[in-house]
């Protein structure tokens, strides 16, 4: 069984997390410029097995697509041309990066750590993958 990738995308940087190769634990993985994810991608799954990417989709208050996926689905389409075996599925990211600022204060980081975008990124991250492991739409393909 290979991991499960997940990508927080953003215009200038994308968090990413992967699970473990049972699909048990979501950890962050690293923060990367925007510019440079496809060629980050591709290299992390020449190394390592990798199932499928789950990239968080904003989705507004009503649960309509937002504004956002303009520069989202024409990067995310880049991936696919470029890893054109590999299964990309969209999933719901509302809320995680308010839950990634939440976990922080939780966990005890400081206010300085908290104001790097990089780490809420990666976290924003971990919550998708973390949330797309206990949906229904994770569950239906097992």
């Amino acid at each position: 069984m290979g991991r499960l990738l997940a990508i927080d995308y953003g215009r200038k940087r994308c968090g990413i997390a992967v699970t473990d190769t049972l699909r048990i634990v979501a950890t962050g993985l690293s923060t990367v410029a925007t510019a440079s994810l496809t060629e980050y991608i591709k290299n992390y799954v020449a190394g390592e097995p990798v199932d499928m990417i789950v990239v968080g989709q904003p989705r507004t208050m009503s649960g309509e697509p937002s504004e956002s996926m303009r520069y989202i689905t024409p990067g995310i389409n880049k991936l696919r041309k470029e890893l054109p075996g590999m299964e990309i599925v969209f999933f719901d990211e509302r809320f995680t990066s308010v839950l990634a600022h939440r976990g922080m204060i939780d966990s005890g980081m400081k206010k300085m750590q908290r104001r790097d975008k990089a780490a809420v990124d990666e976290m924003s991250a971990v919550i998708i993958l973390n949330d797309y492991l206990q949906s229904k739409q994770y569950t239906d393909r097992l």
